[in-house]
């Protein structure tokens, strides 16, 4: 199995109510990554890769809501952590943290209407609720190994191809959390706040691919796992 390409990590620091400075904040990135290189090996791998399936849609589509504003990010952030710590934020309790904590990458907050979140604020986002992440530039296969270590998988990919609707289809417009791949039936799961049918939607490989590239197949990969 090809090793996820890790091109692009994204410093992971306190947000507004775990750090109080600057100082703290760097301090704090630092610790989490020394422990990071000197972590015990993580959990078992996912059984079901064995069988060409990794990851589990079906466990992770309960903690899928829609979205009722252009906050997809967010969205798919409250997901994940719901599924890792089963205490699932709701949108207006996320969306009110994100408008809340300074972006890492420009100015102003990292959400604010209409949305348009940086894909490099999540990890910051997700690690308001402890939950360690990185942003990568990867592969299909790099994503079958972390779903199978039960990581935690979001990416940003164009709206208009998963959803087969009209539309530039050049762009990485829309946030979702990839919850499983089974390379059998060459089908990816989703959790997508962005339609109705979203919880569980399931695309062919190729489909999520094509939508998946406009943005370098970039994805933020938690390193915190599924117990």
């Amino acid at each position: 199995m090809t090793s996820t390409v890790r091109t692009s990590i994204a410093a992971v620091a306190g947000s507004t109510g775990i750090a109080t400075s600057l100082w703290a904040t760097v301090t704090a990135a630092t610790m989490i990554s020394a422990a990071v290189v000197h972590a015990a090996p993580g959990p078992a791998p996912d059984a079901g890769h064995d069988s060409g399936v990794y990851g589990d849609g079906a466990a992770a589509a309960p903690y899928w809501r829609l979205q009722h504003t252009s906050d997809c990010g967010e969205m798919a952030v409250a997901d994940v952590v719901g599924e890792l710590t089963g205490r699932e934020p709701t949108e207006h309790q996320i969306t009110t943290v994100a408008a809340r904590t300074p972006s890492t990458v420009g100015s102003g907050p990292m959400w604010q209407p209409p949305g348009n979140t940086n894909i490099r604020d999540l990890p910051m986002l997700l690690w308001h609720y402890w939950v360690t992440a990185d942003n990568i530039r990867t592969t299909t296969a790099g994503l079958e190994e972390d779903l199978a270590q039960k990581r935690k998988v979001i990416v940003i990919l164009n709206a208009e191809t998963i959803w087969n609707r009209p539309g530039n289809r050049n762009l990485a417009n829309h946030f979702v959390v990839v919850t499983g791949i089974d390379t059998k039936t060459g089908v990816v799961h989703l959790n997508d706040s962005g339609v109705p049918t979203g919880r569980d939607e399931q695309v062919p490989l190729a489909t999520f691919e094509q939508a998946w590239a406009p943005y370098h197949n970039s994805a933020v990969v938690t390193r915190t796992a599924a117990p």
